[in-house]
């Protein structure tokens, strides 16, 4: 979701403009950085916990060239859910855990006509798999291009 479909949903719902809405939602960012910037700590109460934090300087590695590098300490923002959020969020995992027990298992591919019970081709050709693209498949009497050999 971005700050312009939040900006809709919250102006549909309590009658005030788009316009008007951008602008408290602007607001609202605006004063949680300023806090974080000034305080290096917000709590929204129901919501969470934005902190910041500095971490310390550190040695990584380049992944492509597998280079030692020295990382300089920087600020970060942290963010822990509050109790309320944390639940709703467990929640969500929980019912869609639920809803996957509830899907029937998928059938089992059905055997091609053109196939031998061994699961082999009776012809020698190429027999087309689910992931394969119609482009893929050629059947031998015309893979050569040209007569049969």
């Amino acid at each position: 979701m971005t700050k312009k479909e939040i900006v809709k949903a919250i102006s549909e719902e309590i009658g005030l403009t788009q316009l008007k809405t951008k602008e408290i939602v602007q607001k609202t960012f605006d004063a949680i950085v300023d806090t974080l910037v000034e305080d290096r700590r917000i709590e929204l109460r129901n919501f969470g916990v934005f902190e910041v934090k500095k971490r310390a300087a550190r040695k990584a590695r380049n992944p492509r060239t597998g280079e030692r590098v020295d990382v300089a300490e920087k600020y970060v923002v942290t963010f822990k859910p509050g109790k309320e959020m944390e639940e709703r969020v467990l929640k969500l995992a929980a019912d869609e855990a639920a809803r996957k027990a509830q899907q029937t298992p998928p059938k089992p591919a059905a055997t091609m006509p053109s196939q031998q019970k061994d699961g082999m081709p009776a012809s020698g050709g190429v027999v087309p798999t689910p992931t394969s693209t119609p482009q893929a498949y050629k059947p031998a009497e015309y893979s050569t291009g040209g007569a049969p050999r």
